[in-house]
Parts: structure tokens; C-alpha cells; sequence
């Protein structure tokens, strides 16, 4: 077959892979000269942890399992299976792990709650004060900045991939069959529009004004090198608030008893933090779904940030290299690991995984793959 896939990012560059695997011909096309959105900026974090029960969790394993594969052939991706650890203080939020550790796929997830000395013993760096830690054996990270550049320059080595960078799809002229804004046309047998966050134009023409997708904005930052290793992810417990498989009773005495400090709540934040290949920190995140989205960033959720990462590291942050905000795009409908639509004949759009593009992608191409018969 002949396969065109619209978007550079690393749901597209999943889908090119898939297709490629498969023995077909693939033209792939970025409207960027790289991409430059949600792919890149993320925590790479390969998150199976906090997973709805069912079909997300089973698309989570499952791409935990084709990520360490394609890491195994691609180490320039950077896969790592360091787990993660959220330390919980206090009767409240260990209530929330202990029901996470209860759950009947908890197993599944490699949950397991430790005791501080434990919990040390497996991340040294976590010198703070805390009560326990929910352990999660089966996350994983890569690195986001170059995770689709290894990816690409693994699929360049097969003749029947070709990359076309700076060129814009602008319309669907017959069945599998796209134009660019260069003019130039391609007929493929199947057409895979993975847009990411941008959904106007072609996408909102192709799919109509109530397509179930929002944009959801988050900011992040980057330290300086931490100067020792960070051998598992960290989150805290403001986390089990945003992740479904934390919905308990429990969760709900630590709403009402333990609500979130003012800005947290205000910009509906989380702790998620990874150390990168160079040793400094990811750390994130804010939550904003109000369209349109302020243009700068703020400072107080990152003052947030940096002190509950030094009150769980028990020393001063490194100095912060980069501040930067990201928007990605989010499936409204809850049951649905991602909106995956035919648009017209031949021409599929794959979009809004919501904050489990990075985790999930290598799933969600391959399940495109089978959908699609290729």
C-alpha cells in the first residue's frame, strides 16, 4: 500500500512507523521543518500509572511494550524502564494509595506502596520528609526533544519512507488523495491526518465545528543538571486528583478534607518530574482549557512547583534553564483513548489523545494499522 501521513509529531511518526513495519510505502508530511508541538514538549514520560481500567490501561501496556521493543532497535530514543514513585504525606493521601494498591489491576501497573527507607533505598535523591510512596514498576520515559528525530532517522534508512518537511496539507482532492501548498499532489491508499492540537483549517473542514476535541494549555519548565540521578519519575499527590485510576472514596475524603493550596487549585496543577539524558529536571505541570489561551506563562504555579520538588528532594532546585508552555489536544469523550474519525474516503483523522500521546502513540498507530487492514 501506499500510505500518506499528515504531522510530524509522535502520534504521525508512530503511525509512519507502523506502516513501514508493515511493508508499505510511506510519505509523511510536517508542515513545520520539525515539529514543534506537544511531542516535544512533554515529560517523555511513558505513563501507565494513573491509566483508567480497561481499554486506556490495555492501550498503555501495550504501548509500554512496543516503546521498549522499538527502544531496543532505536537507543537514541533514550526508553528507560526507571518506574516512578509518588511520596504521600499524611493519613489523607495514603488512603488514596493504599486504594490504588487494592485495585484489581494493580498488579498489572506494578503498584506496590513502600515505606520511606524503601522508597529512598530505590531513589536515593528523595531526601524530604514523607509518609510513603506509591510505587509504579511499569512507567518508562524517553526523551521527548529528540525522541522523533531517532525515530525518523531510523525510518529514512528504509527506501520506502520519504520525509517532507515545510509543506502544509490544504486539501483533500478524491479518495486518499491530499494537495500541498506547493501544489504538488498525493495519491496514496490511505491518508492519516494526525494534526495534534492544531484543528482548524483543513481539520475543521474535513470533520466539522463539533468535532469532540478540545485544546488543553500546560506550562513546564527545565533545570540545570541536578548533579546526582533521579532513578525513578516523581509525582505528587495533587496527581491522583487528574488521573482516573485514583477515583476512590477515598480521593473524595482528600477533596473535602485536604483541598488543593490556592494555586494549585487555580491552575489545576500537578507535580510530574523526570530527569533528562543530561541530567537536569522536567517539571510540570499547569492545566488550562479556557480558549483562547493567554500567550505568556506565569510565574506562580512554577514558585509552586519548586517548592514541593524541594520539599521532596530536601535541597535547593537546581538553577531553572527553560520555561515554556505546550497545548495539546484532548478527546472529550472519556471512553475513548483517542478520536479516531473517517473523514472521507480513504482519509482518516487520528487525534486528541489528551496527555497520552507520548505513552500511548505506538498503541494507537498500531491499532489504526489493524482498523484500517494495512
Amino acid at each position: 500500500m501506499r500510505v500518506t501521513v499528515v504531522g510530524g509529531g509522535v502520534v504521525g511518526t508512530m503511525h509512519a512507523w507502523q506502516a513501514v513495519q508493515r511493508g508499505h510505502e510511506v510519505v509523511q508530511i510536517e508542515r513545520e521543518k520539525e515539529a514543534r508541538g506537544a511531542s516535544l514538549r512533554n515529560f517523555g514520560q511513558i505513563w501507565v500509572s494513573g491509566r483508567a481500567g480497561g481499554e486506556e490501561l490495555d492501550t498503555a501496556l501495550r504501548a509500554r511494550e512496543l516503546w521498549e521493543g522499538i527502544g531496543a532497535r532505536v537507543p537514541a530514543l533514550g526508553f528507560r524502564a526507571n518506574g516512578s514513585l509518588t511520596p504521600v504525606r499524611g493519613d489523607l493521601e495514603l488512603a488514596v494509595a493504599e486504594a490504588a494498591v487494592a485495585r484489581a489491576d494493580a498488579a498489572a501497573r506494578g503498584y506496590k506502596l513502600l515505606t520511606p527507607d524503601e522508597a529512598r533505598a530505590l531513589n536515593p535523591a528523595l531526601r524530604g520528609g514523607f509518609t510513603a510512596a506509591l510505587y509504579c514498576e511499569r512507567d518508562a520515559a524517553v526523551e521527548p526533544r529528540t525522541a522523533q528525530l531517532a525515530l525518523r532517522a531510523e525510518l529514512l534508512k528504509s527506501p520506502a519512507y520519504r520525509f517532507l518537511p515545510g509543506r502544509e496539507v490544504r486539501e483533500v482532492t478524491g479518495a486518499a488523495t491530499v494537495r500541498d501548498d506547493h501544489g504538488d499532489v498525493h495519491r496514496a491508499d490511505a491518508v492519516v491526518l494526525c494534526t495534534g492540537a492544531w484543528l482548524g483549517g483543513l481539520v475543521r473542514e474535513l470533520a466539522g465545528p463539533e468535532l469532540p476535541v478540545r485544546r488543553v494549555r500546560l506550562q513546564m519548565m527545565q533545570t540545570d543538571p541536578l548533579g546526582e540521578p533521579l532513578t525513578t519519575s516523581v509525582a505528587d499527590a495533587d496527581s491522583f486528583r487528574y488521573y482516573p485510576a485514583y477515583a476512590s472514596p477515598a480521593l473524595d475524603r482528600l477533596d473535602a478534607g485536604q483541598p488543593q493550596p490556592r494555586t494549585a487549585a487555580e491552575h489545576r496543577m500537578q507535580l510530574l518530574m523526570v530527569q533528562r539524558a543530561d541530567g537536569g529536571l522536567t517539571i510540570g505541570d499547569t492545566h488550562e482549557y479556557e480558549h483562547p489561551f493567554a500567550f505568556d506563562t506565569v510565574e506562580d504555579p512554577y514558585d509552586h512547583l519548586t517548592g514541593v520538588v524541594e520539599s521532596l528532594l530536601g535541597r535547593p532546585l537546581p538553577k531553572i534553564r527553560r520555561r515554556w508552555a505546550g497545548v495539546y489536544a484532548q478527546c472529550t469523550d472519556t471512553r475513548r483513548v483517542v478520536h479516531r474519525q473517517q473523514v472521507r474516503d480513504g482519509v482518516w483523522l487520528v487525534t486528541g489523545p489528551g496527555g497520552r500521546g507520548m505513552t500511548c502513540s505506538p498503541a494507537i498507530a498500531e491499532t489504526t494499522a489493524d482498523e484500517l487492514g494495512w
